[in-house]
């Protein structure tokens, strides 16, 4: 049976009962909160920032998954490991130096990620695979939620897995973006780890069971 993560995107939670739906997913069998933090130039939304994941992070009792989609993320990073964040994510398309940046996520106590938008090439990584702890996939184009999923993710989630393998690397695949009960067993049979949830989640009629069932369909895909 394969342990695959499953981390409700905080951002399709209802904001007017954030502590509530928090301690919901502290309570459900999910793995990890996904926080996707944007800035309105990287992309086009703003959806959060400090004070807020400062909020998140006092209840929350699951790994922070922090998502970045902002420009020039280097600027921050020391600011979220100090608000709690256990895994950063920089996007590959706002980082100069992604290598440097990499290494300052390291030197702060927390999981290096890569987020790649639609377009990019997994290819690019292969320089760098072995100083990435986890690659989010992005299987709608970033910005908002409750997007159609992409289906070429499945043909990048295979050929990131042959570059992760090639190497020796033990980075995870995540990927993030109209997950739900449809795609994703095909996901995690693809190469998959870990799977953001947002809207499949948060707007079910018992995300608690739902998210106990993408947990259980998951585990049994090879």
């Amino acid at each position: 049976m394969k342990n695959t993560l499953i981390a409700p995107s905080v951002l399709a939670a209802d904001f007017a009962n954030l502590q509530r739906d928090i301690e919901m997913v502290n309570n459900s069998n999910a793995d990890w909160f996904h926080i996707d933090i944007m800035d309105g130039v990287f992309v086009p939304n703003i959806s959060f920032g400090m004070p807020v994941l400062e909020a998140i992070t006092k209840h929350a009792q699951k790994t922070i998954d922090v998502h970045l989609m902002i420009v020039d993320p280097d600027r921050y990073i020391k600011t979220f490991a100090d608000l709690g964040a256990n895994n950063l994510a920089v996007h590959f398309e706002a980082c100069t130096h992604l290598h440097r940046t990499l290494q300052a996520i390291k030197a702060e106590g927390m999981k290096a990620g890569v987020a790649l938008n639609p377009h990019t090439n997994v290819a690019l990584l292969e320089d760098v695979i072995n100083d990435v702890d986890l690659v989010c996939l992005m299987s709608v184009n970033p910005g908002f939620g409750g997007q159609s999923f992409i289906e070429n993710t499945y043909r990048k989630i295979r050929q990131l897995k042959e570059i992760i393998a090639r190497n020796g690397a033990s980075t995870l695949i995540e990927i993030d973006g109209g997950v739900n009960a449809q795609n994703a067993v095909a996901l995690v049979e693809a190469g998959a780890d870990v799977l953001v949830a947002g809207n499949f989640v948060f707007r079910a009629q018992n995300p608690t069971q739902t998210i106990a069932e993408l947990k259980a369909m998951t585990s049994l895909a090879v």
